[in-house]
């Protein structure tokens, strides 16, 4: 039976940093495309970034862009998303997906078929 657990979100403030991570359990990460998403109240769900089978690629939303940074440990068959330089428009709650496809997206949620039940990440201002 599979699992994604996400961890690591809190309370932080504008401008603080948090690194989620995502843990699985009952297949190998290294064989799927990994992506972290977030919904916020009211709003769809929205891609953050993903990460490619075989670490092949990273994409990023524009809007994280040169501050959140995913990344694997394929021993621990875990993913990580560093998010710094939080800003307010950030607070969400953030999911871990996967799939087996070989070239990840941000943009379309509806290819992902696993997914863990997200970890809240509030940022103050």
């Amino acid at each position: 039976q599979w699992h994604l657990v996400e961890s690591g979100g809190g309370l932080v403030q504008s401008g603080g940093s948090l690194r989620l991570s995502c843990s699985a359990s009952g297949f190998n990460l290294d064989y799927y495309s990994v992506a972290w998403f977030r919904q916020a109240p009211g709003r769809e769900r929205e891609g953050v970034s993903c990460l490619t089978i075989s670490n092949n690629g990273t994409r990023y939303a524009r809007s994280v862009k040169g501050r959140f940074t995913i990344t694997k440990d394929s021993v621990e068959n875990m993913v990580y998303l560093q998010m710094n330089n939080l800003r307010t428009e950030d607070s969400a709650q953030y999911l871990c997906a996967a799939e087996r496809i070989p070239l990840c997206t941000v943009e379309v949620p509806q290819l992902y078929d696993y997914w863990g039940q997200g970890t809240q990440v509030t940022v103050s201002s």
